[in-house]
């Protein structure tokens, strides 16, 4: 070999027969390798230093002039094939290895999952709009007003007066704010009465459900904290008939088209006269039982509104009158569901709140 010279002459019908054997030996060797290390060996193997490709490309220097551009020609068009397959199959290669990496993440979701829980309306929920949709089908309207009230709308106006004796069964809950002793937590609903009479004239027929506070013990039948529905209705010829027929189909559409009631006396400040209202036992058919002991349930108290409270209203009590009536919302849950304890409703216990599910 002459000085200075890296390679060997070469037939130049050799040096292609020898780039055309690289070229399918390189693209199968690239084909075949199964990681990327394997492709970095298979690539040294064709395409490095001391690899027959390198060594035929070096010596097309030495090729003569008249088959030079031949064999060059050849040799890049092996390299680039080369290059284009190796590059293929590392991509290829890398994708394989990005996979097999999340596949090695993956959750495991061929077994059945945990079933979330499914959500349900709570009772008072579920009896309060049954209750509304009685009555807002029979003609009423609901009205709404604040639960921190004022002295005169939560009591005066009603005809319960600084000294009336009923103040203490209320047992109020004042707000404290500084300027203004006469704010309290309404404790009854009736209020929105009186400001809806304030607002317009007659004829009203509105019921107000709503949240009501008193300074309550909580115990198995009371709670600090409860629900109302409190109904009205003013205008002329309004007559104790009417009271009771409105009463007795609220509790026929509430506890069953057999119900009966029946009004018993009972003194309330702002309607003359009250009653108590008790609905036939929708478990013993008012035979008697666990329920309700004699065959009725104390349901709610009612009665004509009082001329004074129409009066303090701005009504003319000798052309008007009305009815009024208010039930707990709690307890027409209590009764219709058989809740021992008026404290389940509000402990928050999923296991009592599961057993109104797919109940609208």
């Amino acid at each position: 070999m002459p000085a200075g010279r890296l390679w060997p002459l070469m037939d130049p019908d050799e040096m292609v027969r020898s780039l055309e054997a690289e070229r399918a030996r390189g693209v199968a060797l690239f084909g075949a390798a199964e990681t990327l290390d394997d492709l970095e060996a298979a690539q040294v193997e064709v395409m490095g230093r001391r690899s027959r490709f390198s060594a035929v490309q070096k010596a097309v220097g030495s090729v003569p002039p008249e088959d030079r551009k031949r064999v060059g020609q050849v040799a890049n068009d092996v390299r680039g094939e080369l290059q284009q397959a190796l590059a293929a199959r590392r991509e290829a290669l890398e994708s394989l290895a990005e996979d097999a990496l999340l596949d090695a993440d993956r959750i495991d979701l061929t077994l059945p999952g945990r079933a979330p829980r499914i959500g349900s309306l709570h009772p008072l929920t579920i009896v309060e709009r049954e209750a509304v949709e009685v009555f807002t089908s029979l003609g009423f309207r609901v009205a709404e007003g604040p639960e921190v009230e004022d002295d005169w709308h939560n009591f005066q106006a009603l005809n319960i007066p600084e000294d009336h004796p009923a103040r203490t069964m209320k047992d109020s809950l004042y707000v404290g704010v500084p300027g203004h002793p006469e704010l309290l937590l309404r404790t009854e609903t009736s209020a929105v009465q009186i400001r809806t009479m304030q607002s317009q004239p007659p004829p009203v027929f509105v019921v107000a459900p709503g949240r009501v506070y008193r300074r309550e013990t909580s115990d198995p039948t009371h709670l600090p904290v409860f629900h109302q529905i409190e109904g009205l209705a003013v205008d002329e010829g309004i007559t104790f008939a009417d009271l009771k027929g409105t009463l007795e189909a609220f509790a026929r559409a509430m506890f069953g088209e057999r119900r009966r009631i029946r009004l018993g006396p009972a003194f309330f400040p702002f309607v003359e006269p009250g009653c108590e209202v008790g609905v036939s036992c929708f478990r013993c058919e008012g035979a008697g039982c666990r329920v309700c002991g004699t065959g009725w349930i104390e349901l709610l108290g009612a009665g004509m509104v009082h001329p004074v409270v129409l009066e303090n209203c701005g009504y003319d009590s000798e052309r008007y009158t009305g009815f009024a009536f208010g039930l707990g919302i709690e307890r027409v849950a209590m009764l219709r569901y058989e809740i021992a304890d008026i404290r389940m409703l509000v402990d928050g216990d999923v296991r009592v709140l599961e057993q109104f599910q797919g109940v609208v």
